[in-house]
């Protein structure tokens, strides 16, 4: 089946660690998705992350998906390594690739600095698989959120999802009655897929941080609140939906907070810095919303359902998920 593997599943295998190494200060975890190896005056932040579905501008997605994951651990991304499997030689193919990955990469300010290129013929579209790496003074973790603690999400649910709806299936979405000015505009968004000017303006602010991808945004809150040990409460009616995000997920039957979700950055910031968060955000021409609170598991907020007072655990409209949820458009490619 297509998709991450489950938790218990991921646990067992990121066992294997290999030698052990004191400078690993953040090594393989559950809801981790980078690295940190401490260099003494300085942190290295290091993360890898495949795009293997997504058809059209492949390159560009690969790029912003590695580069999000070292911006939300708090560093700034400046090398990647580039890992691409193609289904076949054809260089036109391999030229738009590469061409998506460069421009994708000078607009970030980020160098290609190795990797490997490789024909696969069972593949039936191209599989790009970046590492990318950067330095920082502090590292911020999926697991640093504490009770109290209030739950902010940049731009909206199910950005990367809209783009991928608005190229690769945009035949099905003109069928569902989407008009070609909305997935015109739903197409855009894949320019909006970076979340390294959303992690740069809220570190100063945030206590932990987490970029939604697989899974979108619901999955995003269980992996930070399995990280960081809590329960976090959420209302639906708070984390925002772009027009053409909804447009295309109601068209074709998917939730946009159950599907792919780069574009959007999840922090959790002290309640007495929220508001300064929101300012500085707003100041960089970021939209964002308060969409929850972290929870000490058992606290009177949840504790009313059992099942909802455990560590990990994301409450959304007093419904309890300890799950992550498959992502909703994996169905369109099976």
């Amino acid at each position: 089946m297509t998709g991450k593997v489950t938790p218990d599943a991921l646990a067992d295998f990121l066992a294997a660690t290999g030698a052990a190494d004191p400078a690993v200060a953040v090594g393989p975890a559950y809801g981790e998705d980078a690295a940190a190896i401490d260099l003494g005056d300085r942190t290295l932040v290091v993360a890898t992350d495949p795009v293997s579905l997504a058809a059209d501008a492949v390159g560009r997605l690969a790029v912003h998906v590695a580069c999000n994951d070292v911006a939300a651990s708090g560093a700034d991304p400046r090398w990647l390594t580039n890992t691409a499997l193609l289904p076949d030689d054809d260089p036109d193919r391999r030229a738009s690739v590469a061409g998506d990955v460069d421009a994708a990469a000078a607009d970030l300010g980020v160098a290609v600095v190795g990797g490997h290129t490789e024909t696969v013929a069972s593949l039936d579209r191209p599989l790009l698989s970046m590492t990318a790496f950067g330095t920082t003074d502090r590292v911020l973790p999926t697991g640093g959120a504490s009770p109290g603690e209030r739950v902010v999400l940049t731009t909206g649910a199910g950005i990367e999802a809209t783009a991928i709806l608005a190229t690769d299936f945009r035949d099905d979405c003109a069928d569902a009655g989407v008009s070609a000015a909305t997935l015109d505009a739903a197409a855009g968004v894949l320019d909006a897929v970076s979340v390294v000017p959303d992690a740069a303006t809220v570190r100063a602010f945030a206590t932990a941080a987490h970029d939604p991808t697989e899974g979108g945004v619901v999955t995003g809150l269980v992996e930070l609140a399995a990280a960081s040990e809590v329960v976090l409460t959420v209302e639906r009616e708070r984390v925002p939906v772009r027009p053409e995000t909804r447009a295309c997920c109601d068209a074709l039957g998917v939730d946009p907070l159950r599907t792919f979700g780069s574009g959007a950055l999840l922090a959790t910031v002290p309640a007495d810095r929220v508001d300064d968060a929101h300012d500085a955000l707003a100041a960089a021409g970021i939209d964002a919303a308060t969409i929850g609170s972290v929870h000490e598991p058992g606290a009177s907020a949840v504790a009313a359902r059992e099942d909802a007072a455990e560590a990990g655990c994301v409450v959304l409209d007093g419904d309890p998920i300890r799950e992550p949820p498959r992502d909703e458009l994996y169905r369109f490619w099976e």
